[in-house]
């Protein structure tokens, strides 16, 4: 078994033909669990979780590949998966563009995902939508030119035919949803949020899940100035939350100078597990938890919050 400092290592000085094969391999992985071949409880691209174990949440990274290593390590990941304990690392999306790591990162990324398929969480973000719903300026093709030369197109291609297949979101019955913007403001009940990737683009959920941000003081939705999704207030995420019967929701997206925000009364946690330059956020966070905890709101949790 891999150690992380080797696939750190593995990660600066890998080959095209070495990435693609990695892409495929993770490739296999998450189309098995779309088709429900996998030992993740999936429907659609909705994942269960039981309220047991341990969980390791990770916001945006966006290529900062010294923020991941960081997190890896300080939360013994990869000991504890090894150990066999239930244990599971969740990513909300967003791992790469915007850092000039996000090739290293997505191979980091993927290994842990091939090492511990039934352990390793992947959510899309708005960084990894589909094509009329991918953030902007997408600078992930400029760093893969840099790093592969003329094989970039290659695997540029398979990484983005595999961002297609990540989870939607990942939900622990009675306690929490985790996903990677907001919440799907016309969603009518739980199919809205586990097949919002059919639905799209004729019904708005999978944008408003990849782009929206919860706004303090407001009643409804509003067009969000980032130009796709809504911002979207208390009200809305109250009424989600019940529909699910879930207290809380545990979501990235948005930049956070302390690393982490609450919104809603406590109803909405935000992670940045990133910092530093282009976002300049002094801390970044991560969220470290027991699944069977009781919680009712996101300061149960504040806590567990790891902020570096």
């Amino acid at each position: 078994m891999k150690e992380l400092e080797a696939i750190i290592r593995e990660s600066i000085h890998v080959s095209s033909e070495d990435f693609l094969q990695i892409i495929d391999k993770a490739d296999r992985i998450v189309s098995d669990e779309l088709k429900g071949l996998g030992r993740l409880n999936v429907t659609g691209r909705l994942v269960h979780l039981p309220p047991k174990g341990e969980a390791i949440v990770i916001g945006d990274i966006h290529g900062d590949l010294t923020s991941l290593e960081y997190i890896l390590k300080d939360s013994e990941f990869m000991r504890k998966a090894l150990s066999k304990r239930d244990v599971y690392l969740i990513f909300l999306g967003d791992y790469g563009d915007r850092g000039i790591r996000s090739p290293e990162v997505y191979y980091v990324v993927l290994n842990l995902k091939i090492l511990f398929p039934e352990r390793v969480l992947l959510l899309q973000g708005n960084h990894e939508g589909p094509s009329d719903l991918l953030a902007y300026p997408h600078d992930l093709p400029h760093h893969l030119r840099i790093r592969f030369g003329d094989d970039w197109r290659r695997i540029y291609d398979k990484l983005s035919s595999l961002f297609r297949k990540f989870h939607t979101a990942t939900i622990v019955n009675g306690s929490c949803l985790m996903l990677h913007g907001g919440v799907p403001s016309e969603a009518k009940g739980v199919d809205d949020l586990a097949y919002a990737y059919q639905k799209h683009p004729y019904e708005s959920h999978l944008e408003e899940i990849l782009w929206s941000d919860p706004e303090e003081g407001i009643k409804g939705t509003f067009p969000s100035p980032r130009g796709a999704g809504k911002i979207f207030g208390e009200d809305v995420t109250l009424k989600f939350l019940n529909m699910l019967g879930v207290k809380l929701l545990i979501r990235g997206h948005e930049p956070a100078n302390d690393g982490y925000k609450i919104n809603h009364k406590g109803r909405i946690l935000t992670l940045f597990s990133r910092k530093g330059s282009p976002y300049y956020n002094l801390h970044g966070s991560y969220l470290m938890f027991d699944l069977n905890r009781k919680i009712d709101s996101a300061w149960d949790l504040e806590e567990f919050v790891r902020r570096f």
